[in-house]
């Protein structure tokens, strides 16, 4: 049906355009200034994320917003639209490099999408990286020579075999992996070689825009003094740094990972089974299930070798999903008995085990689906 319209209701939406266009110049004085603001951190050697700033700015602003009754949520929401949109502008923005003595890089698998990544950061920051791939392996011994940094970028299932061929390092060259699990190629790297080691875990996949903000799990293996200039590079780039033990780190990962990519492969098997019309179920979804549906697309839209490597990679995953399904039959024999009391006795119980947690999660999540209703096509 045609929208009804009159004088008064066409000069209102004049004013409207009028302030939207006020609205673009403003963001696009705010942009520029965020960029000359990244230009000055480059050279000083700055983080471009700076999480106190950012909580004290978007505090201030929440005040502001509240006393001008426009509501600290909206003025947030735009806010942090924003600073993503910032921090993706920034994405080809050189970094201040910290050990412009190191020598080379050398990236193992540097080819693979994940290798790909580092190699545009250290690349950005002034570095010199070599790619190396298993087509070229005769190439090594030259490459390993120069190596100040050498980074094991292959799949989880060769990454130890990989790492085993590394006994010819030169003594201060620094061994990296940026393997999913930690404890077993922690401890091939700290037996194949006698100089600076680390474990690296990235929490992202390789389509990031930018490190802002983006977890990276380290573990330490020896001689932290050689390799703190990197933890300080890579928060230089916008990462958020976080150190585990190795075998609490794999321990973790079988919940962050294992489980959680298991369920959306399953979940995903299922819907494939039961084979519905994909569009009417986005036509009849809340913009939760919109979401999860979502979450399990985005699983089936890459590499299945990945998480297949992931899923398989460690016993203890198989530990945790069948314990999990075990806890699933449960569920359904509470369902099959027609115990809703039952379900809400266990409903409880977890709700108390998430304390105040749950309250966190909610409000996280109300922010999520405000912004997947946003984005909702039609």
């Amino acid at each position: 049906m045609a929208e009804l319209s009159c004088d008064a209701l066409d000069q209102l939406r004049d004013k409207i355009d009028e302030v939207d266009g006020q609205l673009i110049d403003l963001l696009a004085q705010r942009l520029k200034l965020v960029a000359d603001v990244g230009e000055v951190k480059s050279t000083a050697g700055v983080p471009i994320y700076a999480p106190e700033r950012e909580a004290a700015m978007l505090k201030k602003r929440r005040a502001e917003a509240d006393i001008a009754g426009i509501g600290g949520d909206l003025i947030e929401d735009i806010l942090r639209r924003l600073m993503r949109e910032s921090y993706h502008r920034e994405k080809d923005v050189g970094f201040k490099c910290l050990k412009p003595d190191l020598g080379r890089i050398v990236i193992i698998g540097g080819a693979g999408k994940l290798g790909q990544v580092f190699v545009r950061m250290f690349t950005l920051s002034g570095y010199q990286v070599d790619v190396l791939e298993k087509d070229d392996w005769e190439q090594s011994p030259k490459l390993f020579a120069a190596a100040g940094l050498v980074v094991v970028s292959v799949p989880i299932n060769i990454t130890t075999e990989v790492i085993l061929q590394l006994q010819q390092l030169p003594q201060h060259c620094i061994l990296i992996d940026l393997t999913s699990t930690k404890a077993q190629p922690l401890a091939a790297m700290l037996a194949v070689h006698q100089g600076p080691v680390l474990g690296l875990h990235p929490m992202f996949g390789p389509d990031i825009v930018s490190m802002a903000k983006q977890v990276v799990i380290y573990c330490e293996g020896r001689q932290p003094e050689k390799y703190q200039w990197l933890l300080e590079q890579m928060a230089i780039w916008g990462a958020k740094l976080t150190i585990a033990q190795p075998l609490e780190h794999d321990k973790a990962m079988t919940l962050v990972q294992g489980m959680r990519h298991f369920t959306s492969f399953v979940y995903g098997q299922h819907l494939a089974a039961e084979n519905p019309d994909l569009a009417q179920l986005l036509d009849f979804s809340s913009p939760i299930y919109r979401l999860e549906l979502a979450m399990v697309g985005r699983l089936f839209a890459q590499d299945p070798t990945l998480y297949a490597d992931i899923i398989f990679s460690s016993t203890d995953n198989r530990a945790m999903l069948s314990r999990y399904l075990q806890r699933f039959e449960t569920a359904n024999q509470l369902l099959l008995a027609d115990d809703r009391a039952g379900f809400i006795q266990c409903f409880s119980e977890v709700s108390d085990w998430f304390g105040d947690y749950s309250e966190q999660f909610l409000l996280e999540s109300r922010n999520l689906l405000m912004q997947a209703s946003d984005n909702r096509q039609g």
